[in-house]
This record gives C-alpha cells, structure tokens and sequence, in this order.
C-alpha cells in the first residue's frame, strides 16, 4: 500500500465535492509505480449516475490497456467501490484495488444511512434463459 498514492485519492475526492459532486477520487497506478490515469466522481455535473471515478478507470483501463499491464495496475480510490464499480473492476483486469473509507464507514457518515436495495424477484425461466449462455464462456 502507498500512503502517497492513497492520500492523492482523497485528494481527488476533495477536488470532486469542490466541484458540486459526491466526494470520491481515484487513481490508477501501473506496474512500474507511475500513475496512468486520474478521476474524480462527476455524477452531478455530468448528469450520470455511473459517473464514478472507479467506473471511468476501469473502462480506460480495459480499453487502454492490454490484459498483462492491467493485470499489474493497483487502484487507489478514496471509498469502497460500490457495486457497480466492483463488477466493472472484476470484468477491467485490474489487479488491486487499496481504498480508504470502507462503503460500512461510509453509511454510517452518511444521515439517510445509505441506499435501500431494489428487491429481485428471480431466477426464472432457465429452461429458455440458458439457450444464449451456453456455450458462451470457455
């Protein structure tokens, strides 16, 4: 873990509430220990809920990155990655993520106690749903 690189993920953060938006910063370091790429959450101002800078680092990494650099990249990031961002991590090839404020912390600085789930009702269908999976992953 590299304070330096963690303290600058808060910074980002510090730069995104600066800017009108929800107060989460990342950045990406490669293998060698330069840092590739910077974001900040922009969520308000661009008018996209899945503007989080972890997302936006983990689409510029799975697009600009071939799968062993990825691989060899950390994420600093100043929060937890949501869930979204999670599986967009999982599916980017980055190899580390390091955060600062865990998503539990988080809820609890938070007065509405955070995001309630959206109930799911499933699995169902398989018979039919499994038809254009088969086959598809090695």
């Amino acid at each position: 873990m590299n304070e330096e690189h963690l303290r600058r993920a808060i910074a980002l953060a510090a730069e995104a509430r600066a800017g009108g938006n929800p107060p989460f910063g990342s950045l990406l370091v490669g293998p060698d220990g330069s840092v590739l790429a910077e974001e900040r959450n922009s969520c308000l101002t661009d008018d996209d809920i899945t503007a989080h800078p972890e997302l936006k680092l983990a689409r510029w990494a799975a697009q600009k990155l071939d799968p062993a650099t990825a691989a060899g990249t950390t994420m600093y990031t100043s929060c937890e990655p949501c869930g979204m961002c999670a599986g967009a991590l999982a599916r980017s090839g980055i190899g580390h993520v390091v955060f600062a404020l865990s998503g539990s912390q988080l809820n609890l600085l938070k007065t509405s106690g955070g995001f309630t789930d959206v109930p799911t009702d499933g699995p169902h269908l398989f018979e039919e749903a499994w038809i254009p999976v088969k086959g598809y992953y090695p």
